[in-house]
């Protein structure tokens, strides 16, 4: 079977208790390990990669543009239509389906061109990263592929390279960092995205990214201007409150999936498909957060990162595959509920957000 010492490692002289994972405390209790072979990366990517060589382009990418341009076309001209509207009620519903609508781009599109999950050219996909991540999503491109695609993935759960700690901000109280904070990122995200490059003295980079976000900063208030006959300030405004509301969310997933999990040192930590079983937790009962923002990042959070470049369908067709491959060898497979992940944060914020997270001794496996 496959075995794991999740003793406690000391730490600046200190010893961390590794209370928390409820990690480890899945709804799925793993089954009895397979006694023809031990867990490999390698055979649950051949089980994989039949189902792929099986799958139409209606599968691989069809499905997810879909979504998307039913969500733009059902959604966009009920929002314009009411944001003409002189009662606020309908107004701030306008501002609502707006928000909806960029959440799904910023999030869940931008996510896949990230992974080159829109389509197989290469080249469409570059396309779509500078489309939808920085003219429509005002981040960086390049920013993304270095945090997200070069660290994160690589790294998942390694303390001090993919262990989430850029969504770490100790000094603000739980109630203030779950759901006020969130409100302030649609202003800051440029000027963070600009930083980096910076910091990263990436210059032409961040040349590139200030006229790309700011041709679709100027692009979006013209367009609310239109929709709204209203006045550049009031546009502006209306912007910042409608990409607001869903940074909550987006600020949850992300720490839900990955912090409170198992964390191992560099020198230290499991082959692939053991590190991403124990690292990463599907997000389960969030309906209206997984259409907005794509199975990867909700209910197949596991097997995105086990094949990051799958469209969401994709993530979605293998799952059961990958479920059960996962399980029948007696490994962890991480599914809790949206909601008691958040209860669970609220009532341990500090040892989840503030304390150092505990570093999980990896032993081996037998």
């Amino acid at each position: 079977m496959v075995g794991y010492n999740l003793r406690p490692r000391q730490r600046n002289g200190l010893v961390s208790k590794q209370e928390y994972p409820p990690a480890l405390e899945s709804n799925n209790t793993p089954a009895k390990p397979s006694k023809e072979s031990k867990p490999t990366m390698g055979e649950l990517n051949r089980k994989v990669q039949t189902i792929i060589a099986k799958s139409s382009w209606w599968d691989r990418y069809g499905v997810d543009w879909c979504i998307i341009l039913l969500s733009v076309c059902a959604l966009l001209p009920i929002a314009v239509l009411l944001l003409r509207s002189d009662d606020w009620g309908p107004f701030l519903i306008g501002l609502s389906l707006l928000g909806l609508l960029h959440s799904m781009i910023k999030t869940k599109i931008s996510h896949l061109a990230a992974h080159g999950a829109l389509c197989k050219s290469k080249g469409w996909n570059t396309i779509w990263q500078y489309l939808f991540i920085e003219f429509f999503g005002s981040f960086s491109a390049v920013s993304s592929m270095d945090i997200h695609l070069k660290v994160h993935h690589p790294y998942t759960n390694i303390v001090g390279l993919g262990d989430s700690a850029i969504w770490r901000v100790p000094f603000l109280p739980c109630f203030t960092y779950m759901f006020v904070a969130p409100l302030l990122l649609p202003p800051l995200t440029p000027v963070v995205a600009m930083g980096n490059l910076i910091v990263d003295k990436k210059f032409s980079a961040a040349v590139k990214c200030l006229i790309v976000v700011t041709c679709g900063l100027v692009a979006n208030v013209w367009f609310i201007m239109w929709a709204g006959a209203m006045t550049c300030t009031k546009a502006i405004v209306c912007i910042l409150v409608y990409r607001a509301p869903m940074e909550i969310p987006y600020i949850h997933v992300n720490i839900f999936q990955h912090i409170g999990l198992p964390m191992y040192s560099r020198e230290n930590h499991p082959p692939r498909l053991q590190l991403m079983c124990n690292g990463a937790l599907n997000l389960t009962r969030a309906p209206i957060i997984n259409w907005f923002f794509g199975h990867s990042l909700v209910d197949c959070h596991v097997e995105h990162h086990l094949f990051p470049t799958l469209s969401d369908n994709m993530c979605a067709k293998v799952k059961p595959v990958v479920k059960e491959y996962i399980l029948g060898h007696g490994l962890a497979y991480q599914e809790e509920d949206y909601w008691d992940r958040l209860k669970l944060f609220v009532k341990k914020y500090k040892e989840l957000m503030v304390n150092a997270p505990p570093i999980t001794e990896f032993i081996g496996i037998q």
